[in-house]
């Protein structure tokens, strides 16, 4: 459905709003203001060259297009995982539930074995499935952007599934809800 612009013209004298700008050199007041919004909690794994699973924690995820099914997500240029993601064929992207904050806060975290006594399954195309997640989906690793400090990754979904009724992990103002 298109919304018709003219249908909302601008008022003539705008409502006066308290000003909470600040200039974007600010990293902090940035860092602030971007968690004023709430992401859901992913943790997207591969398998790297060297057969040993790869986890990384991230709130980047979104979704891109139905037609085709893409999405995407975006990790730090300098996490030793990058190289990883960098160059795996697929990844897997489990939405975590409200009951995975443990998992979170693992997959976070620098560690020799992130997986050791995690429940997950393989894919058909070796990735590791997190037991638990709310949803997954298996991605066929597209493309790569590079923004700023960060890669995005756009991947082509290539299967996917879900648990109705469930409830997510949330992360919000620098505090996981749900």
């Amino acid at each position: 459905m298109m919304i018709d612009e003219r249908a909302f013209p601008v008022e003539a004298s705008p409502r006066r709003i308290e000003p909470i700008l600040h200039a974007s050199g600010d990293a902090r007041a940035l860092r602030n203001a971007l968690g004023r919004f709430a992401t859901g909690v992913t943790v997207v794994t591969t398998i790297g060259d060297d057969g040993v699973a790869c986890g990384v924690t991230a709130s980047s995820f979104n979704s891109v297009s139905l037609d085709p099914p893409m999405v995407l997500w975006s990790q730090s240029n300098s996490a030793p995982s990058n190289r990883v993601f960098q160059r795996a064929a697929f990844y897997c992207v489990n939405v975590l539930g409200a009951h995975q904050r443990d998992l979170s806060d693992r997959f976070a975290r620098p560690a020799a074995n992130k997986f050791e006594g995690v429940d997950y399954a393989l894919s058909e195309e070796n990735l590791p499935m997190i037991g638990g997640a709310i949803a997954r989906f298996i991605c066929r690793n597209d493309y790569k952007c590079y923004g700023g400090d960060h890669t995005i990754f756009v991947g082509t979904v290539v299967r996917f599934g879900h648990l109705p009724d469930s409830e997510p992990l949330i992360f919000f103002g620098g505090r996981y809800r749900g």
